[in-house]
């Protein structure tokens, strides 16, 4: 079994290493692969969970996600008590288990079987994703049904923003919650993109490279999925040739509104 580690520890915070021990404790012959996102950015978080899962992959896979910011309750907390577990079976059967907090469930809500709570302590432990969650995750993939609970209205779960950055890559290109097909715009049109207190000219393209070196495209970019009736969104990108977009917009955070208009 193929397990993504998805949580906010921080790039090579050793709770990877700690939570992966747990995790092939209890399935000594699964494979893990771990990624960092943004602290406690349930946005990046929810966004990678459907990227992953909604994919082509392994048939044998779980996606064990946590980013528990513990806004939930502005009071103080006792015994560590923190968001709850769930658990989600994918259309496609992939398994997605971990805390719902904001946005980490949204980009999954139009691709579910099932989605239910996990009955396990809410707290007894400032680490709950090693030392309380894996057992119940473990269990719910061998097929145990024991843990589960309350099934989940679809309706409590929060659509995700349109107007977003969710993701800042390596080579500093930006991806967002703007759907492309949402946009009605001619290829090649100039349009004036802003991110926070930022505004900078773009060239809205289908394709990231079709603009000239030195040019901020804005285009579908390299995430998406297919829908359940068959058509395919893709999510628009921030790109600059022979640049780094999230320099130009000084390095928005995830999350940061996007906004865009026709020049």
């Amino acid at each position: 079994m193929l397990i993504y580690l998805v949580a906010d520890y921080g790039i090579n915070d050793p709770a990877f290493a700690e939570v992966s021990q747990q995790l092939l404790k209890l399935l000594p012959s699964a494979k893990i692969q771990c990624l960092s996102v943004p602290a406690f950015s349930t946005l990046a978080t929810g966004f990678w969970i459907a990227q992953l899962g909604l994919n082509s992959g392994p048939s044998e896979r779980l996606i064990y996600h946590n980013c528990a910011p513990r806004q939930d309750n502005k009071e103080a907390r006792v015994n560590n008590e923190g968001e709850g577990l769930t658990y989600v079976k994918l259309v496609n059967d992939v398994n997605v288990v971990g805390v719902w907090a904001g946005y980490t469930l949204s980009f999954l809500k139009d691709y579910v079987s099932l989605v239910k709570e996990v009955n396990v302590s809410r707290g007894g432990s400032q680490f709950r994703s090693r030392d309380v969650f894996p057992a119940a995750a473990v269990a719910l993939v061998k097929g145990e049904t024991q843990l589960l609970g309350n099934e989940i209205n679809l309706s409590q779960i929060p659509d995700p923003p349109s107007d977003r950055v969710v993701w800042c890559d390596g080579y500093g290109n930006m991806k967002t919650s703007i759907a492309a097909d949402s946009i009605d715009l001619p290829h090649q049109t100039s349009v004036t993109i802003r991110i926070g207190d930022v505004v900078s000219d773009a060239l809205y393209t289908d394709g990231t490279f079709e603009v000239p070196e030195g040019t901020l495209a804005f285009a579908p970019g390299s995430s998406g999925w297919v829908r359940c009736d068959g058509t395919t969104v893709r999510w628009m990108e921030l790109f600059l040739r022979r640049g780094n977009a999230s320099k130009r917009f000084n390095q928005p955070p995830v999350n940061q509104v996007i906004t865009y208009q026709p020049r």
